[in-house]
């Protein structure tokens, strides 16, 4: 019966008066495990369970159906790869060097310690969803607007800076940094070695923002 109610969508509510036995952050950052290993259609109730360690009335009564736990889910990532954009990219080191930094931070959380590399959770799942799904569609969109928008945000102070030409366009050099995020996402989640992935980071930096400048004292051996 229960498991009839949850594929429906039927409310299942939780016993009263009982006390939580889990940590809501902890629970979901499982299910996003879970999810981010196989895909939305791929995860089943039962391993959503098992992974939060939750039975499914409780579950349902936490979350709601299976896929409003998926879209919490998302909102959690995006949140969470917003705020870290935010930091690699605050005011302090150059433009190179915060490119740099938001393109390791990904790549550290695209390739998990002891783990198969898993690439971008927003990208590696709501992509496949959002076909027929408008409302998974719009966290996907509204999330990769996110990232450009705090790219352009940081190029334009670069250009307030005078680390990059006036007359460059910052939104569509915001695009261009995140196409480098999505190609590490994607080529990560299809066996691209960590190594080589971080070497297309660096040449997509020097793209940006042209070749990095040679030290003082090899300048000084190529001139003697």
């Amino acid at each position: 019966m229960v498991q009839k109610e949850l594929e429906a969508g039927t409310e299942v509510k939780p016993a009263r008066g009982r006390p939580r036995a889990y940590d809501p952050g902890e629970a979901l950052a499982r299910a996003t495990g879970a999810f981010w290993r196989a895909g939305y259609s791929a995860t089943s109730l039962d391993e959503l369970a098992a992974a939060t360690g939750m039975n499914r009335p409780s579950l349902y009564g936490a979350f709601g159906d299976k896929r409003a736990l998926y879209l919490r889910a998302l909102e959690r990532y995006t949140g969470q790869g917003r705020a870290a954009m935010q930091a690699a990219l605050a005011p302090g080191p150059g433009l190179r060097e915060s490119l740099l930094r938001v393109y390791d931070a990904a790549l550290a959380l695209y390739f998990p310690k002891g783990e198969t590399a898993r690439g971008c959770f927003l990208i590696g799942t709501a992509a496949v969803e959002s076909v027929d799904d408008a409302q998974v569609r719009e966290h996907l969109a509204s999330g990769l607007r996110e990232f450009d928008r705090e790219f352009e945000a940081r190029f334009r102070r670069a250009q307030a800076q005078g680390e990059l030409a006036g007359g460059a366009d910052a939104a569509m050099l915001a695009k261009l940094a995140s196409a480098i995020l999505h190609t590490l996402a994607l080529r990560a989640r299809a066996g691209d070695g960590r190594a080589s992935l971080r070497a297309t980071a660096v040449a997509g930096v020097e793209l940006i923002c042209g070749p990095a400048p040679v030290s003082g004292g090899r300048a000084a051996r190529k001139r003697s």
